[in-house]
């Protein structure tokens, strides 16, 4: 294999060597030569062989195929628990498989994924141990961590597509999903607000009384600005509306206005029946709902987050603790999966019942540290990141533990 990998490089600079009308040959050939010498990692050996191939194969194929059991089983459940909503409403079929199942799915895929990573571990890997292939690979003299490159590269695969489907894909999907459920499951979402204050620009507060986001409409809104401490200018207006229509955001149209002008002791005031302005505000800063954090993809979460902070909201800790999760997600695959390894990876009597038992028990476990963290971090001022972080945390310590005492 060595010299196969040799001969081509050398190949290569040959042919390389004979056009001399290329003015970039030598650039090439030296690269060549580099790349040979002094990065090894391209050579044959350290690349994914035949023995990392298969538990690959294995890996995703079990991943897959548990995805496609559970989530087939929870649409059966979900679908006899909201038949009788979905017949009274009158929902058509073509909204039911393609705005509410088609994004149910790739939601709780998503959202369950470390449950799956972990049972795919668990299953496939008590096989390849009740079939005595582990301890073959581990008598022939392949280390525990050289077997465990193949599920690492599979979590790699895993945990990039569980990101980037959670942080710009799904997202859309679950816009589409709550609108379905509002619409046909009775899932009323909220649209109304009361007594709302934000700070809009510099020295600049709002204020809302009453605000519909159903007609986007709002009543007895105030703008005041300031100089320091001193008031110099205040709106108020008995109506206020969004226009949904301009091609730029931030178009309100106030109804019944009033402006007082404030200059030491004098006070100019002018008034009219409406008037189009931009003030740098959106129904989604107005209303929170109930799931909203998970309807913006994380770029859109951090430019939310860092307006509102620069508002002076507080009410950003769901949206950071979101953003933080979807990074935190992404890495248990690694940790679960170095838990199930480790513990699957010894042939014992028993077969693999007691194996799917704990890592089911773990990976619910997990699930529930997760909600549980994020609660402490809404209710009980826990910083976000560490909320989000702590399940990994501590299953990083179990999974530690788990690689100390494996198999070697």
């Amino acid at each position: 294999m060595r010299n196969q990998f040799n001969k081509i490089i050398n190949i290569a600079a040959n042919k390389l060597e004979n056009l001399k009308h290329l003015q970039l040959t030598t650039t090439a050939i030296n690269t060549l030569k580099w790349l040979r010498n002094h990065l090894p990692f391209l050579h044959p050996k350290y690349l994914v062989g035949l023995l990392d191939w298969y538990i690959i194969k294995k890996f995703i194929g079990t991943y897959i195929f548990s995805i496609i059991l559970i989530i087939s089983i929870a649409i059966i459940f979900d679908f006899n628990e909201n038949l009788s909503k979905l017949t009274e409403y009158q929902a058509p079929w073509r909204a039911i498989i393609f705005d509410y199942y088609a994004n149910f799915v790739p939601y709780y895929s998503n959202l369950f994924s470390p449950l799956f990573v972990f049972i795919a571990v668990i299953f496939f890997t008590s096989k390849l141990a009740g079939n005595s292939e582990i301890i073959s690979m581990l008598a022939a003299g392949v280390s525990f961590n050289r077997l465990m490159r193949p599920y690492m590269i599979s979590c790699v695969l895993i945990a990039g597509l569980t990101y980037y489907l959670n942080s710009f894909v799904i997202p859309h999907g679950t816009v589409i999903r709550l609108n379905f459920k509002s619409l046909y499951l009775n899932s009323k979402k909220n649209t109304a607000a009361e007594n709302v204050q934000l700070k809009v620009a510099e020295n600049t507060v709002a204020y809302i009384q009453n605000y519909d986001d159903k007609y986007k409409r709002g009543y007895g809104f105030s703008l005041d600005k300031f100089d320091g401490n001193k008031l110099i200018d205040h709106l108020t207006a008995s109506e206020i509306q969004y226009d949904t229509i301009a091609d730029a955001k931030y178009h309100w149209k106030i109804s019944n206005w009033k402006i007082r002008k404030l200059k030491g002791l004098k006070e100019h005031i002018t008034t009219g029946a409406e008037m189009d302005t931009v003030i740098m505000m959106e129904p989604t800063d107005l209303v929170y709902s109930k799931g909203q954090q998970e309807t913006f993809t994380s770029p859109e979460l951090l430019d939310y987050i860092s307006k509102q902070t620069s508002r002076g909201s507080k009410n950003v800790v769901q949206y950071e603790v979101e953003y933080h999760k979807r990074i935190a997600m992404s890495f248990s695959s690694f940790v679960l999966t170095i838990i199930g390894l480790s513990l699957s990876s010894r042939k014992r009597k028993g077969g693999m019942g007691m194996y799917l038992g704990i890592g089911l028990a773990l990976s619910v476990s997990y699930i529930l540290l997760q909600t549980v963290s994020s609660t402490f971090a809404i209710n009980a001022s826990t910083p976000p990141i560490l909320a989000a972080w702590i399940p990994n945390i501590i299953f990083a310590a179990i999974a530690y533990f788990c690689y100390r005492h494996a198999p070697n």
